[in-house]
């Protein structure tokens, strides 16, 4: 039934209610108030750890995560895990290594990273390259995925619901990176309830449609219809393996795309630059933590929803334009929730909307204010001023994404795979100028220069080479396979490999020549003693390492 009831309302609205009244009501009561940039943009000092781990879980977690990858898990099983599971190792490397050179260097922002460490040509190119990924690619297909579940929940107009999901976010993010960083706890809280309440929903009815009961017999059960959707490594022959191309997972592109998203991000750095390192650290451990559970509330529910269509439920709901389409798993699922239970967990799903939503337009105002505003625009400009400005590119950013959201085709593709394919065309370059600006100190503006224009234009290349090179010399190593059109294709987690190694390359040599021309090169303060961590996060990291080891043992 595509329909809410009084009681599932009444549970929204409440939600509704206490986060978009703390946000309104902050915003209110600082108004007349001259907020500094740092306290409104970076929330200096008012984060704790658990608000950070919160928080970027919240901006993580979002309709690509509830609609897309369970999409995946219906579609190819608990493989796609991996990005999660693989997460949050990867997390406890940015704490370790990419936090305290920013803290240390005082980074607000990406570009200004690469300003301070290459020169302002590559900073502003850069700020100008993220604002359009971050409106066009991210909040495009999390207000549409968002949309089109909510749409599906509620019976509601999918441009209404999209809409509706701006201007929530909207107040929100008028409140400043406080705001969003303890409503995102009240999110998360959200999200993790109504998350993991429909997972039991999905893997009780498993079980009842064997004529058992409970989630431990439902995932039994699972496992027994549906054991090659339990493979954490894909072998050559499955289907979906251009998506997860076997060891690449563990070994290969998959590293590239989640250092670059968690080390080299704005609106995930972000949260932890108003901090100190050890608040900003325990922040990152725990959302680690949290990131070791998103399967149970992300995947399961799209491999209990195959289990079931593939006993004959769903067979028309999971059907959009005559064919079947994975990303509908979820909103199908809970649909099937009884009243009031269902309006938690349509709570939940919005709530992670919604957070997603306002740390990125949180992020694409920080970007834009200090990077493009100040620098370019208006260098003498007040506090106030930008505090203004900030709130106003939230608004205009919004609008746009919902108004060409419809236009993308993020629906045909996978919203999971959209967003990922779409970001590792520039993933391997950016990382890679990132990388050797933290690490290498003889690194010069040409060689990051390279990286950002040959990285994209190898990725270019590497994706449509298809059509004139034949690659099935890499077949036998697993780096290419037939595609529908009977030609070999690589996929796109290993060309963002073949890409960085590329990118790696042509920064080694370039730099070597120019440093035989004597060329300038900016460096940052950094020292092996910075990397050094407390008792608390060496305990809690390993503890992460041996939950991951004893996971990818189980399910290999």
């Amino acid at each position: 039934m595509n329909e809410l009831v009084v009681a599932d309302y009444v549970i929204f609205i409440c939600y509704f209610i206490v986060v978009a009244g703390y946000g309104l009501w902050i915003y209110l009561r600082k108004k007349s108030e001259v907020v500094s940039t740092k306290e409104y943009f970076l929330a200096e000092g008012k984060l704790t750890w658990w608000a950070i781990g919160a928080s970027l879980i919240a901006s993580n977690i979002s309709a690509e995560q509830f609609i897309g990858m369970s999409g995946s898990g219906f579609k190819m099983g608990l493989a796609i895990a991996s990005y999660e599971w693989m997460s949050a190792l990867t997390l406890l490397i940015v704490a370790i290594f990419f936090i305290p050179v920013y803290l240390k260097n005082k980074i607000f922002t990406m570009p200004q990273f690469l300003t301070q460490r290459y020169n302002s040509n590559i900073g502003i190119i850069m700020a100008v390259f993220w604002l359009l990924l971050y409106i066009v690619v991210n909040l495009t297909s999390i207000l549409f995925l968002g949309g089109l579940a909510i749409s599906s929940i509620s019976g509601f107009d999918l441009t209404l619901c999209m809409y509706f999901l701006a201007i929530f976010s909207i107040l929100i993010t008028l409140g400043g990176m406080k705001v969003i960083g303890y409503t995102d706890v009240i999110q998360v809280g959200f999200l993790v309830l109504g998350g993991l309440l429909t997972t039991y929903i999905s893997l009780d009815l498993v079980a009842k449609q064997f004529g058992g009961s409970g989630v431990i017999q439902g995932f039994q059960l699972m496992t027994q219809y549906a054991d090659g959707h339990f493979e954490m490594i894909l072998h050559q022959d499955n289907p979906n393996y251009f998506d997860l191309p076997g060891l690449t997972v563990i070994f290969g592109g998959l590293w590239i795309a989640n250092l670059n998203y968690w080390g080299c991000n704005q609106y995930i750095t972000q949260r932890a630059l108003g901090a100190d390192l050890k608040t900003a650290r325990r922040g990152i451990l725990f959302a680690a933590f949290l990131k070791l559970m998103m399967p149970l509330i992300v995947v399961l529910p799209g491999i209990a929803a195959y289990v079931l269509y593939q006993q004959g439920y769903f067979q028309s709901e999971m059907i959009q334009d005559n064919t079947l389409n994975p990303d509908r798993a979820y909103p199908v699922l809970l649909n099937l929730l009884p009243s009031g239970l269902k309006g938690l967990s349509f709570a939940a799903l919005t709530a992670a909307v919604v957070a997603s939503l306002a740390g990125k337009a949180n992020s694409i105002a920080t970007i834009f204010t200090f990077d493009i505003y100040q620098r370019l625009l208006n260098k003498e400009a007040s506090e106030k001023r930008m505090v203004s400005v900030g709130k106003i590119v939230v608004v205009v950013a919004m609008l746009i994404a919902v108004i060409i959201a419809p236009y993308l085709g993020i629906d045909k593709k996978g919203g999971f795979q959209y967003i990922q394919e779409y970001t590792g065309f520039v993933s391997p370059g950016v990382f890679a100028m990132f990388i050797f600006g933290f690490f290498w100190k003889r690194t010069t503006s040409n060689a990051a220069m390279f990286a950002i224009v040959g990285g994209f234009l190898l990725s270019i290349g590497l994706k449509f080479s298809v059509n004139w090179i034949n690659w099935s010399f890499l077949e036998p190593i697993g780096f290419a396979k037939l595609n529908e059109a009977n030609r070999f294709e690589i996929p796109f987690l290993d060309r963002m490999s073949i890409a960085f190694i590329l990118c790696a390359l042509g920064m080694v040599i370039i730099s070597w020549w120019d440093r035989r021309r004597d060329v300038e090169v900016n460096g940052l303060e950094v020292s092996a003693k910075m990397f050094g961590v407390d008792r608390v996060f060496a305990v809690g990291g390993l503890l992460v390492c041996g939950i991951l080891v004893a996971l990818y043992m189980m399910f290999w």
